[in-house]
């Protein structure tokens, strides 16, 4: 009868939990670029520049990708599979609003099945551009649990400053 009671404490625990724990999350770095806002938007469009400065190609140098698709138009995919640091997933390029926004879809199947939007976000200023870069999406139960004890803010936005920094460089 102990066990029983035990369990119902745990699983009320748990909903209670889930209750409350985060149930959206949205990641997101800027940084002001020296460079007109076409020439910064008509470098992100294409998937494939990543290479040049995300952390995490950087983090596998030797990850496999694939393509599909024509970079830089609604529809291209991007897939890759690579080490534990980087995983396993695609990109889906969905909306190109020039000089405004590119949005696209992350898929993650390794080391966790999540499902996120990614965005850039570009602004115009006397010749410089501000760019932001993120993603949002869903916590789903019971997974928003574990947000209670992740920094999803801090563990992700470190390596959004690091990509924002490279991609700094090259555009400069």
């Amino acid at each position: 009868m102990v066990f029983v009671y035990i369990l119902v404490i745990i699983i009320a625990i748990v909903v209670i939990l889930g209750l409350f724990a985060p149930k959206r999350y949205d990641v997101k770095r800027s940084i002001l670029v020296a460079a007109p806002i076409d020439k910064v938007y008509n470098y992100l469009k294409f998937l494939k520049n990543q290479d040049e400065w995300s952390p995490w190609k950087q983090r596998d140098p030797n990850m496999e990708q694939e393509f599909s698709g024509t970079d830089g138009e609604i529809g291209f995919i991007a897939r890759w599979s690579g080490n534990k640091e980087v995983g396993e997933g695609e990109q889906e390029l969905k909306h190109l609003s020039e000089n405004e926004s590119i949005l696209t879809e992350l898929r993650f199947f390794k080391p966790w099945k999540s499902q996120s939007d990614g965005y850039f976000r570009f602004k115009e200023r006397d010749g410089q551009t501000r760019v932001t870069w993120g993603f949002n999406g869903k916590n789903k139960f019971p997974i928003n649990i574990f947000m209670l004890f992740y920094n999803m803010e801090k563990a992700v936005g470190k390596d959004f400053d690091e990509g924002l920094s490279n991609l700094k460089q090259i555009l400069e």
